[in-house]
Formats: structure tokens, C-alpha cells, sequence
């Protein structure tokens, strides 16, 4: 891991470089292929049902975290950071989360082995998360745009510069500078806070699906951890046409309340002897349909607005 994350951030990007479209795509495709790599040395090492449960487990986190592309544009723009300085912010960032998350799964996993009924509450809450996904983003429709928000009134970075002092100075690539012999801190160092906290906002979603899928640690880090390294690659290679895949979100929540069903729908199964269960293979071929066809559907919406415009 450590090793990957050095040649992220030494060899396949330059420092102050702004990534374009081109080469975001490939990097994309070669942290893609490398989950599948290692997914494929899982299946000879421990055996296909292993490696189902990270491949599934991988497509639920690289689904969820479409909706982090979203916020970290929002972030850049609100605390105006050039796009040559976006990818340091978010490899500190990436870091940060994954230190947080394999603390988030640990917890997860403990307190599913101590208490098994927390089976339903995760289940329940997904089940929850997904109706509330699918019901803002119907009222985001009829509004006809996503609804964005000022970070600098949020708590957390009001909190931030009470604790230290901010600079709104961007002109020098720094998370804290010395002005006056007081160290302070910068936009960049702001924007690092925001993306720490809201990936751990989004990791009470995604961390509980992927648990409903496998509570093996292995398994479960692995693929957080593969699913985030290719998000800053994803970030610019879509940052551009994100808002063309318009039903992917909707495919999300769905996702969202069939993989909480199936942490239900299972955990009662095994606790009562039942022979209805759904399998890890059944949950990955569902996954990649609602994927697949909220693809297509956002392709054919796109041409046929464009067609509209053009009339």
C-alpha cells in the first residue's frame, strides 16, 4: 500500500501538475486493473468465494464514492483551489482515510461478532439511507440542479479556525505558513478537513454495505482500500461530465436498499434455519446490472437533451 502510494504521488504525478483528462483515464484504468489483479491473486490463494466477496465489495465502494466526486468539487471551488493543487490535497486527504476507515471497519466488525442483531441496524439503516438518497435526488430534479452549500459556514471549518488561525491567502501551496512568527493555517489546509470529514460521513454508508457482503477484514480493508486509491484518478478524469450520469445516483440508493434488505433478509435466514439466502454472486450480478443500465439510461437522457438543444 505504501509502496502504491509513493508512485502516486512521485512517479505518475509531478508536482504542480495539472492531471488531464487523457492521462486521468489511464491511471483509472490501471488502479481498475490492479483490483482485479489482486482480486484474481485472492481467488488462487483462498478461493472463489473470497474473491467474490472482494470483487463485490469493491464495485459497492467504487459505486458509493461516484457521490464523493461531487463534493470534492465543491470543495475545490469553495475554497478556490487551483486544479495544479488539487491532487497533493487529495492524496494527503486519501491518506488520512484510510487510517479512518480501518479503524470505522474494525469497529464494524467487532461489534458485529459481539452483537449480531446489529445485523438489522445496519441493514435498517441502509435500507433508510437509500429512501432519503432517492428522495433528494427526485427534489434535486424537480429543482433541476444539485443543491450546494457554503463549506466555510459548516461547523467543522468554523471549528478549524477557532481552534487555529486561517489565512485566506492561497498563493503559496502550503497547509500552514509562518506570518508574523505565528504558524497558520491555509484554504489547502481547510480543504484537507473537509474531505477527512466528509469521507467519514460517507463511510457510515458505505462501510455498513460492504459488511452486509463480508466480515472478513482481509477482504473488507482491501477493497476500501483499492476502491479509494483510484478516486483521485477517477475525480479528473469525470470532474468534467459528472452531472451526465444522471441515473447513476438513482442506481445507488436502489443498491443502498438491496444490499440493507439482504443484510436483513439473510441474518433472519441463518438465525432461523431458513434455506432462502442471497448469494454473494446473485448480489454482485444485480449490482452491476442497476450499474449498467443507469449507464445506458444516462447516455440515452444525455443525447436525447443534446438533441433538444440543438432543435
Amino acid at each position: 500500500i505504501i509502496l502504491l502510494l509513493l508512485l502516486d504521488m512521485f512517479l505518475f504525478h509531478k508536482k504542480g501538475e495539472i492531471v488531464n483528462v487523457k492521462k486521468a483515464l489511464w491511471l483509472s484504468l490501471f488502479w481498475i486493473c490492479f483490483a482485479l489483479v489482486f482480486n484474481m491473486a485472492i481467488y488462487f490463494l483462498f478461493g472463489k468465494e473470497p474473491a467474490l466477496e472482494f470483487l463485490t465489495a469493491y464495485l459497492i465502494e467504487k459505486s458509493l464514492s461516484v457521490d464523493n466526486l461531487f463534493v470534492f468539487i465543491l470543495i475545490f471551488t469553495s475554497f478556490k483551489i487551483s486544479p495544479q493543487y488539487q491532487h497533493d490535497v487529495l492524496f494527503w486527504g486519501i491518506l488520512g482515510a484510510l487510517v479512518f476507515r480501518a479503524i470505522f471497519i474494525f469497529a464494524g466488525i467487532t461489534l458485529l461478532e459481539s452483537f449480531a442483531w446489529i445485523m438489522y441496524l445496519f441493514g435498517g439503516f441502509l435500507v433508510v439511507t437509500g429512501i432519503k438518497m432517492a428522495t433528494d435526488f427526485i427534489r434535486e430534479g424537480k429543482k433541476g440542479k444539485r443543491e450546494e452549500k457554503d463549506l466555510n459556514n459548516s461547523w467543522y471549518v468554523k471549528l478549524t479556525r477557532k481552534i487555529i488561525p486561517v489565512t485566506n491567502d492561497i498563493s503559496i501551496p502550503k497547509f500552514f505558513r509562518r506570518i508574523d512568527h505565528k504558524i497558520v493555517a491555509t484554504p489547502f489546509f481547510l480543504a484537507l478537513v473537509v474531505i477527512e470529514f466528509t469521507d467519514l460521513v460517507f463511510a457510515i454508508d458505505s462501510i455498513p454495505a460492504v459488511l452486509a457482503v463480508s466480515t472478513d477484514m482481509f477482504i473488507v480493508y482491501t477493497s476500501n482500500i483499492f476502491a479509494i486509491l483510484g478516486l483521485r484518478s477517477l475525480y479528473f478524469a469525470l470532474r468534467g461530465v459528472v452531472d451526465y450520469f444522471h441515473y447513476l445516483k438513482y442506481a445507488l440508493s436502489v443498491i443502498l436498499l438491496f444490499i440493507g434488505g439482504k443484510m436483513m433478509i439473510n441474518h433472519y435466514s441463518h438465525s432461523y434455519g431458513m434455506d432462502f439466502y442471497i448469494s454473494t454472486t446473485s448480489s454482485l450480478l444485480i449490482i452491476i446490472l442497476l450499474i449498467a443500465i443507469s449507464i445506458i439510461a444516462s447516455i440515452f437522457r444525455s443525447k436525447q437533451l443534446k438533441m433538444k438543444h440543438q432543435e
